[in-house]
């Protein structure tokens, strides 16, 4: 895995966090005032990267190798390379 494509993929699993963390913040405080904006969104944020690292991890399983196809269905949910 070169340099670049490295950097894209921590780039884009820090905008999963923030994407995730942000949607739950007002829905957790409407829910239960006792949990706190930044408990939810931490919660959120670190439950959607584990989910893509997850995915990450089963890709390189399968043959030891990360390419970019690999990586980008990690970020949109699929776990198996595409017959191309």
């Amino acid at each position: 895995m070169n340099l670049n494509l490295l950097g894209n993929t921590a780039a884009r699993v820090l905008c999963v966090f923030i994407v995730n963390a942000l949607t739950v913040v007002g829905g957790a405080s409407i829910i239960d005032p006792s949990i706190s904006p930044a408990t939810a969104a931490l919660l959120a944020g670190l439950s959607s990267v584990a989910t893509v690292l997850q995915r990450l991890a089963s890709a390189f399983l399968d043959d030891g190798v990360l390419d970019a196809e690999e990586i980008n269905n990690a970020f949109v949910g699929v776990t198996k390379k595409t017959d191309s």
